[in-house]
This record gives structure tokens, C-alpha cells and sequence, in this order.
């Protein structure tokens, strides 16, 4: 439990403590981004082109570069190499330019688009990058959207396939061994 917490109440705890949330930067930091809409509202895969215009426009604005990314329905994990830029900078970039387009696209000027914070985690080396890119790819089949990674068009997937990093195979979900009603 914070200290205070109960003298000061959670809302000033949370709008206080998350104000003075540091992020750790250096040149030539890969991140592991997760960007969550708000109240978890499924519109990514539906405008997976408007992510992905926004993308393009992040990278060319702050000259980032994207490793490996998936786009869920209310959810969007990204690692990027923010070659010295800030991260914090980068993806208030991403968020605004999807807003706009979203909204223009849409028609809606109404209400939260995104969560207002991200979650970050830098990457150490390349166990870690490997087992991040991993995570990603996985992502849809861990949600039940796909059988298999390369069933979802929505991600990198196909470029590290096609790369040899993958086989087709991977990140299948695995079968049941039995059929029936089991009473579960």
C-alpha cells in the first residue's frame, strides 16, 4: 500500500504519482510499445489502414524505425528502434495523427480515442528482442482471433516469414487431443 493512500484518496495519488512518470531515454533505444484504446473499443483492425497511415507518418516525422508490430482490435504492440528520439514524443505523434485521421475518416469528434498513457519496456539484448517479437506475432492466436500467426494479416508476420525467421508452422495453436462434450 502507498504511503498516503488512505489520507490523500486515490485520485490524487494516481493523477500526482502518473504526472511524474520518467521514462528512461538513450540514443538508440529499442522499445516494446503497448498502446490500448480507450475503454478498450474495438476499432484498430477495422481501421488498420489509418494505423498503418499513422505509422508511416510517425516514422517519417521522427525517423523511427518499426521491427515488428501487431495491430489488435482494441490494442497495438509495437517495437521500435526510436534512434535517439523521445519516446514519449514519438508516440503522442502516433495517438494525435490516428485521432485525426479516425476522426476524419469517421466522423466522430466525440469522446477518448486512445488510453492516455502506453507501456513501454526497453529492450536489453537480443534474447529479449527475439522473445518480444515472439510475443507479438503470437498475440492474435493467444486472443483466438487466428489458428496460426500466419492467418493474421494484420501484423509483421509475413515479412519475418518471408525473411526466414519463421516457418509457416509456427505459432499454431495446438489442436485438442480429444473431441466432445465434456461437460465444461
Amino acid at each position: 500500500q502507498l504511503v498516503g493512500h488512505d489520507l490523500l484518496g486515490h485520485d490524487y495519488l494516481e493523477s500526482h504519482l502518473m504526472s511524474i512518470l520518467r521514462r528512461y531515454k538513450h540514443d538508440g533505444t529499442v522499445y516494446f510499445i503497448t498502446t490500448v484504446t480507450h475503454d478498450r473499443t474495438p476499432i484498430l483492425v477495422t481501421n488498420a489502414d489509418l494505423v498503418q497511415q499513422a505509422v508511416s507518418r510517425m516514422c517519417m516525422r521522427f525517423d523511427v524505425e518499426i521491427i515488428a508490430w501487431v495491430i489488435m482490435p482494441d490494442h497495438l504492440h509495437m517495437i521500435l528502434d526510436t534512434r535517439g528520439n523521445d519516446i514519449s514524443l514519438v508516440m503522442k505523434g502516433f495517438k494525435y495523427g490516428f485521432t485525426l485521421l479516425y476522426r476524419q475518416n469517421t466522423g466522430s469528434h466525440r469522446g477518448g480515442v486512445w488510453q492516455k498513457r502506453f507501456w513501454d519496456h526497453v529492450i536489453r539484448d537480443q534474447e529479449d528482442l527475439n522473445r518480444h517479437v515472439d510475443y507479438i506475432h503470437y498475440n492474435p492466436v493467444k486472443h483466438g482471433l487466428v489458428g496460426a500467426a500466419v492467418d493474421y494479416k494484420h501484423s509483421s508476420f509475413g515479412k519475418f516469414l518471408d525473411d526466414g525467421f519463421y516457418r509457416n508452422d509456427w505459432g499454431i495453436k495446438e489442436k485438442p487431443m480429444f473431441s466432445g462434450d465434456f461437460g465444461e
